[in-house]
């Protein structure tokens, strides 16, 4: 079986006993980091020393054959720094293969930075995506963050204290300067801060440097106004380029503030 298991994002009292009872039973962990796995299990007072593999980006595709033979004869535990593997971390296509082989793949829950980012921010929590890290390279950072620009949804990115000063400066090119956002730093850690404000209010702020593990979240587009006759072209100017229906009345309904259903009716009758 492969285990997933959530570890603390900052503060080690967030460390449920399932991981602690798992850390104390386990035979094989796949980790991350194992210097981090061994600091961890010093920290929960856990005195069993299980066999710690590797399972990080540069190695999981070569790896995780043998994990998941190993897996088919005892449990794998698999942790990533902080929060649930799999997740802006290594571990996807382990689980991948262990599903593709039959392989029993379950999960400890816990911490994670998006959903606490999510929760503190102010910002609809109703419907949201996660976005993961923003691109490194200015050029592919401005393009990436115009593609999602119109997205109606909040949106959770993660992003290094050393860039976030210029990618909330594109965030407000991109998005609008007075789209709303919340920087989370140093969640459930002792110097924890949210900073609440319009991306252009952020973006300046940050200029005089962020420490810290960052999250930022940001608001969704606002509909825009669109003509629902227009709404209609755009839904069956999407279907012609092989959207289904059903989705893309939901994806010109979701950025003009029409009625999914009304805009589903509207092409239907626009054939008949």
């Amino acid at each position: 079986m492969i285990i997933l298991a959530a570890t603390p994002i900052g503060n080690l009292g967030d460390a449920s006993r399932r991981l602690v009872e798992a850390l104390e039973n386990a035979t094989v962990v796949a980790a991350e980091d194992t210097r981090t796995t061994q600091r961890l299990l010093a920290a929960l007072g856990v005195d069993n020393r299980p066999r710690l593999v590797a399972l990080h980006d540069h190695n999981e595709k070569e790896r995780s054959g043998v994990l998941v033979a190993l897996a088919r004869d005892e449990d794998v535990l698999v942790l990533s720094d902080a929060g649930m593997p799999t997740v802006s971390d290594p571990g996807y296509a382990l689980v991948a293969l262990a599903a593709a082989e039959g392989v029993t793949v379950t999960a400890i829950p816990g911490p994670s930075a998006v959903v606490t980012a999510l929760a503190v921010s102010g910002l609809p929590t109703d419907r949201f995506t996660f976005e993961g890290f923003v691109p490194r390279k200015p050029g592919d950072r401005r393009a990436w963050l115009r593609a999602v620009a119109t997205e109606p949804r909040t949106m959770v990115f993660f992003e290094s204290p050393s860039r976030v000063a210029a990618s909330l400066a594109d965030m407000a090119d991109a998005f609008g300067a007075d789209r709303s956002a919340a920087v989370c730093r140093e969640l459930t850690k002792l110097h924890e801060e949210v900073r609440r404000g319009t991306l252009a209010e952020l973006a300046a702020w940050a200029q005089d440097g962020v420490r810290g593990e960052i999250v930022v979240v940001v608001a969704g587009a606002a509909p825009r106004a669109v003509d629902f006759d227009d709404a209609v072209s755009q839904v069956t100017e999407l279907v012609g380029s092989g959207v289904r229906l059903k989705d893309a009345a939901a994806e010109v309904a979701g950025h003009t503030g029409h009625s999914s259903r009304e805009l589903y009716q509207a092409v239907l009758a626009r054939r008949a």
